[in-house]
């Protein structure tokens, strides 16, 4: 039989509820699934016959031991999923950027280097922002992620300059569809759209993830929505296995927020099927 890792974190080593029951789907497609700690040194990744990213929660906490990890399995000729040099360049929110020079529709995103906060402020003066949202260009979960309301204070300046030691800072003005309407995510399998659901931030808060009190709802979408999901996936280099496209609905459009290709939470329960649809796709690459 087939052995697939399902890589996870160390405080997830069972996997994450959402991914749990790829396991049994795996096996119905005749394909063994194991739970994987990723930085867990001792285990034998040559055993498998690829590795799919799954839970790795923490890899914006440990990004030169990650992306060792990840140069192991490809020194080892290791299929991976999504693969490495899709995962390096979706680490970094860097990659906004690259998607608005291909012509996708982004929140506006500027970059101030790591170790200058003070051109944050000077970014948002030239911007003319009011209130703006600031995150580390390297981060997950909502960590280290702030709305700030100019002109700064000195709470505020010291925010940032916790942000910019830990590496590149994006600036964003503050996006008022996400406490009014909530974000939606768009899940796509092997890059066909399979199921979309809406998330909202506690009262009070702004950020959508459930570690800040966030609530995940199936929904609906219009089919223009999917298909402008579906280009934002459509200017990335190869097809995902897996893809999460987070945006919100102005006048009409979609506007990318963020597209998760390394650890999202895929909600694999909203849609009857999805979880067989994914293990699917792995079965499909695997004899590929």
């Amino acid at each position: 039989m087939l052995r697939v890792a399902l890589a996870t974190y160390e405080s997830a080593p069972e996997l994450a509820p959402d991914d749990r029951p790829l396991v049994p789907a795996l096996a119905r497609v005749g394909v063994r699934a194991e739970p994987a700690v990723w930085s867990d040194a001792s285990l034998p990744w040559e055993s498998f016959d690829a590795v799919v990213i799954r839970s790795c929660w923490d890899y914006h906490l440990r990004v030169a031991e990650f992306f060792s990890w990840l140069d192991r399995l490809e020194s080892a000729d290791i299929r991976v999923w999504n693969p490495p040099t899709i995962v390096r360049w979706n680490a970094d929110k860097r990659y906004l950027l690259d998607l608005t020079r291909r012509g996708v529709p982004t929140i506006p995103t500027m970059i101030a280097l790591r170790g200058r906060p003070g051109d944050v402020e000077a970014i948002v003066h030239a911007e003319g922002w009011r209130r703006v949202v600031v995150k580390p260009a390297i981060s997950a979960s909502g960590f280290e992620t702030h709305s700030l309301t100019s002109p700064f204070d000195a709470a505020a300046r010291a925010t940032i300059e916790r942000v910019a030691g830990l590496s590149h800072v994006l600036v964003q003005p503050f996006v008022e569809e996400i406490p009014r309407d909530g974000e939606l995510s768009f899940t796509f399998i092997d890059g066909r759209f399979s199921h979309a659901t809406l998330k909202r931030a506690r009262t009070g808060e702004f950020r959508v993830q459930t570690e800040h009190g966030g609530s995940v709802e199936n929904t609906t979408v219009d089919a223009t929505l999917v298909e402008q999901a579906s280009r934002v996936l459509g200017a990335v280099d190869d097809v995902p296995l897996y893809a999460r496209v987070d945006g919100v609905v102005r006048g009409g459009d979609l506007l990318l927020m963020e597209l998760e290709l390394i650890e999202p939470n895929v909600f694999l329960g909203a849609r009857d099927g999805a979880v067989d649809d994914l293990a699917a796709a792995i079965r499909s690459r695997l004899d590929a």
